[in-house]
């Protein structure tokens, strides 16, 4: 875990404590990194209820809800599908908030519309969803610690947000 990536948890941390918001995490290139950064940091029991690695379509379709269509059309790597993974995720966990990642971590499995490095990452809450896109390749483990450090940051934006108009 990195420094940067710590400090993040940590704020996310103390903003959920102090709010009472809860959350959830739907991964799938991640594969759980996310929710390991969340729950490293002692307390995080309080407010992080779970989540879930959906690799597999059939997950994200028949466990998060991303719509079949949704999949077919624009693919697993997708804006609209962690989109669809967030709210999924606030449902089938009953958070205020959720976060999703989809992508190619690489070293394989790219195409030319979508090479190796190409992940979706979202962060979210009823109100608002926000999402971002990656695109640079420097190998599986970072391509992984980038989404993940990506996500978190997601995550603190729209959370300090939804705490300021409070």
């Amino acid at each position: 875990m990195s420094v940067e990536t710590k400090i993040l948890s940590k704020e996310i941390s103390e903003i959920f404590w102090k709010e009472g918001f809860s959350l959830s995490t739907a991964e799938s290139c991640t594969a759980g990194n996310v929710a390991a950064i969340i729950t490293a940091v002692p307390g995080s029991s309080h407010f992080y209820k779970g989540g879930i690695v959906a690799y597999a379509n059939e997950l994200k379709q028949n466990i998060l809800q991303v719509k079949a269509e949704t999949l077919e059309t624009y693919g697993a790597v997708s804006e609209e599908t962690v989109i669809e993974m967030v709210k999924g995720a606030m449902q089938v966990f009953n958070t205020d908030f959720a976060v999703a990642t989809s992508g190619i971590a690489g070293p394989a499995g790219g195409t030319p519309e979508k090479p190796v490095g190409t992940i979706w990452v979202a962060a979210g809450c009823k109100d608002k969803i926000v999402t971002a896109k990656l695109t640079e390749d420097n190998g599986r483990d970072k391509n992984i610690q980038s989404a993940t450090k990506k996500t978190l940051q997601l995550l603190l934006d729209i959370c300090q947000k939804q705490e300021n108009e409070l």
